[in-house]
């Protein structure tokens, strides 16, 4: 099977070289020159990394195929994929996107909706909750709010803080809050 280790974003420089949103732990080791990446969409690729370097904390990766900005251009959101039998897995606690997207999502009993996302941040990853009217939750993936994931079993379960799971729904306070404007700053846009 393959994984998702990247996705291309904007072309930097000239040089055809491309920044990337990463989704492995280990770049320093995915990203060596020579490698060679399977990209979605297939017309897209295959393409081989001819240099990676940081730019803070932005991964840039050039490519033998991508002589240019105008090239690199094209590449902007193709996915980036590698073969799971050259991945070793020593984190028992680490787990791919493609293998949450679609377990159930329950507290207790309960099932609340279906993972239909990893959405990996800076500071922690947050799982993507759909709930059957479609509403999605935002979950920070972290082990005291996703105690267990259980791919077999086909769920993982969920221990939430009071209101986590209506937070931003349509109808709570912070949604209601987001919609309305405050009378100081209608205030402010009338000039009074």
């Amino acid at each position: 099977m393959d994984l998702q280790v990247a996705r291309i974003g904007k072309p930097h420089g000239i040089r055809g070289e491309v920044t990337v949103q990463l989704f492995t732990d280990a770049p320093e080791e995915r990203f060596e020159p020579g490698a060679v990446f399977r990209v979605e969409p297939a017309a897209q690729g295959p393409l081989t990394i001819s240099s990676a370097r940081w730019n803070k904390d932005i991964l840039i990766l050039g490519f033998e195929e991508v002589p240019d900005r105008n090239a690199a251009e094209l590449l902007r959101g193709a996915k980036l994929f590698i073969e799971s039998e050259d991945t070793s897995d020593d984190d028992g606690d680490a787990w791919y996107e493609h293998e949450l997207v679609g377990l159930e999502a329950r507290v207790g009993d309960e099932v609340v909706g279906r993972v239909s996302a990893l959405r990996t941040m800076m500071v922690q990853d947050l799982l993507i909750i759909e709930r059957a009217d479609g509403e999605e939750i935002l979950v920070p993936f972290v082990e005291e709010i996703v105690p267990e994931v259980d791919v077999d079993g086909g769920f993982v379960l969920l221990t939430p803080p009071a209101g986590l799971l209506e937070l931003n729904l349509p109808g709570s306070n912070q949604a209601e809050a987001d919609e309305v404007e405050s009378p100081d700053a209608a205030e402010k846009a009338d000039g009074s």
